[in-house]
């Protein structure tokens, strides 16, 4: 299953880790990607647009 948004394309970053002793390890930061029903499909879509879809009034299909 992949992380990325199917309305904006958003995905994983790679960030750092920062110990006490400031020393980087890469880690991956994963959006929050949620499954909705649109037209009986199942669309990934970030939680950023859902909450945009809903204070703008808009549906999610109205977005893509």
């Amino acid at each position: 299953m992949s992380r990325t948004c199917q309305v904006c394309g958003r995905g994983t970053k790679s960030s750092q880790s920062r110990s006490h002793s400031n020393i980087a390890t890469k880690r991956t930061q994963k959006i929050n990607v949620q499954s909705k029903n649109v037209d009986g499909q199942s669309v990934k879509v970030c939680a950023k647009c859902i909450k945009t879809a809903i204070k703008n009034g808009k549906n999610i299909k109205e977005m893509m």
